[in-house]
């Protein structure tokens, strides 16, 4: 029986920095449409501030995955970051986070900090306390006055056991929860709210 991974780092290189992954393939039924196609009142793609608070916070490369609507939302991508998209987007968020983690795999990232989509307020400064922690543990997740909430950090040595853990509409949570994941208290930098309504 192989070993239960644990939290702890493993052949942590200095000089790479955790990829990024935007989760952004689900058809956002109760928002009323894919929120990959979402903007900010400003006309900027919700798309476009994830990667960016991703790439200000200490990632790279930055991927983004995409199912509903695909073919609109590519476009509203950023320059520099990668698309993969999750066939199976309409299983839920597993299966963009199976999806995602499998296209960060060909890449030399220790860990990868994952955002959805849905959290346009999402300051550079909250991801950068995740990348700052990737020195040292192998998974965590921002928190908001206790609760928790996005981004996450993923080390690569979870991410197989995790994508045979994932199901449904469930992302990571019960994995981080189940390993004792390191919380990272962000409540000082924004509300950690998602949007969900339009």
């Amino acid at each position: 029986m192989p070993a239960e991974p644990v939290s702890a780092p493993v052949d942590r290189r200095a000089d790479t920095r955790p990829a990024g992954l935007v989760l952004a393939a689900g058809a956002g039924r109760r928002f009323g449409g894919p929120k990959a196609l979402a903007r900010d009142r400003d006309g900027v793609p919700w798309i476009h501030r994830a990667v960016r608070a991703l790439r200000d916070g200490g990632c790279d490369p930055v991927v983004v995955v995409l199912g509903a609507a695909a073919d609109e939302a590519a476009p509203l991508v950023p320059a520099g970051a990668s698309v993969t998209l999750a066939a199976s987007w309409s299983d839920g968020v597993s299966a963009s986070l199976r999806a995602g983690l499998a296209a960060v795999a060909s890449t030399a990232a220790p860990a990868v900090v994952v955002v959805p989509v849905d959290t346009p307020e999402l300051p550079a400064a909250a991801v950068a306390r995740l990348v700052d922690r990737a020195r040292s543990v192998a998974l965590a997740y921002a928190t908001y006055a206790g609760a928790p909430g996005h981004p996450a950090l993923l080390g690569r040595e979870h991410w197989d056991a995790l994508t045979g853990a994932v199901r449904g509409d469930v992302g990571a949570g019960p994995y981080l929860r189940a390993h004792r994941a390191e919380a990272v208290e962000c409540g000082d930098l924004w509300s950690g709210a998602d949007r969900d309504v339009p």
